[in-house]
C-alpha cells in the first residue's frame, strides 16, 4: 500500500497567542516560517502540535493559549489534503474553559480522534537540555516516541498516572481496609505493565530504524531502556510480570508511605541514549553533539511513524536550522524532503533557508500575521 502523504493546506488561527485572527494557504512539503524572536513563529508550531493528545510542545495550561485580551477562548483549524482527499480539523478552548475537538465540524471526544488522520511530532530549543536533564523529561519523551506509533499510549500513560496517584493517597492516608490498596495496586500492575510493554516495543523498532540508516548526515543513536518492569518483560511473560508488580507493589507499601509516592513501577524508568559512533553516553557529548544526536531520532522516529501507521507525519521544527553548519544544514533540508511528508521550520535568519527558495512554502511572520514571502 503507497504511503499516505497528509499536508496541512489551510491553518486559521483565532484568538490564539498573540493571533487576533490569522489565516495562510500552503501548497508543498517543506514550510518556514520567518520572523523576528517573539514575532509568533513558535505559535503556530503549538496550535499545529495539540493535534496531538497531551497540550501541545509548550505543555502549555490551555488558558495561557487564549489571547489575553480575549473571551478566555481560542480556535484553531486545519484543511488537511491526503490522497486526493480533504478533511477539517479543529480544536480550541471555549470561553467556559471546556476544550473542544472537531473533525469535519462535527464534535469529537478527544484529540484521540485525529490520530486516524495525522501524526504529529516535534523537535523544539526546550529539548535541548534532554540527555543531561531529569529523567522525567527522557520519560515523557520516550512516551511520545511510543504515542507517535501507538495513538492509544497517551491514554494509558494518563490512568497509570491517576492510578499511582490514587495509591499515594490511599498511604497517606493510612486506609485500614487492605482491599482498596490490593484494588490499585491491581489496577497499576496491569496499566504499567501495558505501558512498559508498548515503550520497549517502540524502542525495539526503532533501533531496527536505526540501524538501517547508520549512513546518514546525523550521528546515530543507541537507545535502551532503563527500568525494571521494561527489563522483566523482556525475560517473562506479561502475566508473570503482572503477578510480580503487585506484588512488589504489596511489599513495599510502609517504604512508599515514608517517601510519599511509589518507587517501584514505569513512572521511575529513563531513556538511555549513546552517541553511537563514539560509544560514549549523550549526556557527556558536546552540546553540538548533543542536538545532531536529537535531530537523527527524530528523523528515525518519523520514519518509523510512516512504516508503521502508512502516513507520513507532521514534523514541527522549532529553531533547528541555527544549530548545524552549512553542509549539515543542507543534508538535513534532503532528509527532511525525502520523509515525504509534510515539515514545518522556523527561524529568526531568513539566510538558513537560503537553498529552501523554490523548495519550500515561505512565511513571513510579524505581529500577529502570517503572510506570504
Amino acid at each position: 500500500m503507497a504511503l499516505l502523504l497528509p499536508r496541512v493546506r489551510r491553518l486559521t488561527l483565532a484568538n490564539f497567542r498573540s493571533y487576533t485572527q490569522a489565516r495562510c494557504e500552503i501548497d508543498g512539503a517543506l514550510v518556514v516560517l520567518v520572523g523576528e524572536n517573539g514575532a509568533g513563529k513558535t505559535n503556530v508550531l503549538e496550535a499545529l502540535s495539540m493535534f496531538s493528545a497531551g497540550r501541545g510542545l509548550r505543555r502549555a495550561d490551555l488558558a495561557e493559549c487564549a489571547r489575553h485580551d480575549g473571551d478566555g477562548g481560542y480556535a484553531v483549524s486545519i484543511e488537511l489534503a491526503s490522497d486526493d482527499a480533504t478533511t477539517q480539523l479543529g480544536h480550541g478552548l471555549a470561553a467556559d474553559g471546556e476544550r473542544q475537538f472537531r473533525i469535519e465540524r462535527a464534535p469529537v471526544s478527544s484529540a484521540r480522534a485525529f490520530a486516524d488522520h495525522l501524526r504529529v511530532l516535534w523537535l523544539t530549543p526546550a529539548m535541548d537540555g534532554l540527555f543531561a536533564g531529569p529523567a522525567g523529561d527522557r520519560r515523557r519523551y520516550l512516551d511520545r516516541l511510543a504515542l507517535g506509533v501507538d495513538a492509544d499510549h497517551g491514554g494509558r500513560v494518563s490512568r497509570l498516572e491517576r492510578a499511582l496517584r490514587n495509591r499515594n493517597r490511599l498511604l497517606e492516608e493510612g486506609v485500614a481496609d487492605r482491599r482498596w490498596l490490593d484494588a490499585a495496586e491491581l489496577e497499576i500492575a496491569a496499566l504499567g505493565v501495558a505501558v512498559a510493554a508498548a515503550r520497549r516495543e517502540t524502542v525495539s523498532r526503532l533501533q531496527t530504524i536505526i540501524a538501517a540508516g547508520r549512513e546518514g548526515p546525523f550521528p546515530w543513536a543507541g537507545i535502551a531502556i532503563d527500568g525494571e518492569v521494561e527489563t522483566r518483560l523482556a525475560e517473562a511473560p506479561a502475566l508473570a510480570v503482572e503477578e510480580w508488580f503487585r506484588d512488589a507493589l504489596a511489599a513495599t507499601r510502609r517504604r512508599d508511605a515514608a517517601a510519599g509516592r511509589t518507587l517501584t513501577g514505569p513512572q521511575t524508568s529513563d531513556l538511555a541514549v549513546r552517541h553511537g559512533p563514539r560509544d560514549v553516553a549523550a549526556r557527556d557529548c558536546s552540546t553540538g553533539e548533543q542536538k545532531a544526536l536529537l535531530m537523527g531520532l527524530t528523523l528515525a522516529h518519523a520514519r518509523l511513524v510512516a512504516a508503521m501507521t502508512g502516513r507520513a507525519p507532521l514534523v514541527l521544527l522549532d529553531e533547528v536550522a541555527a544549530h548545524f553548519d552549512p553542509k549539515r544544514r543542507a543534508a538535513l533540508y534532503d532528509e527532511l524532503e525525502k520523509l515525504g511528508g509534510h515539515v514545518w521550520m522556523t527561524g529568526a535568519d531568513p539566510a538558513l533557508f537560503e537553498t529552501l527558495k523554490g523548495r519550500a512554502t515561505m512565511l513571513s511572520v510579524t505581529s500577529g500575521r502570517i503572510e506570504r514571502v
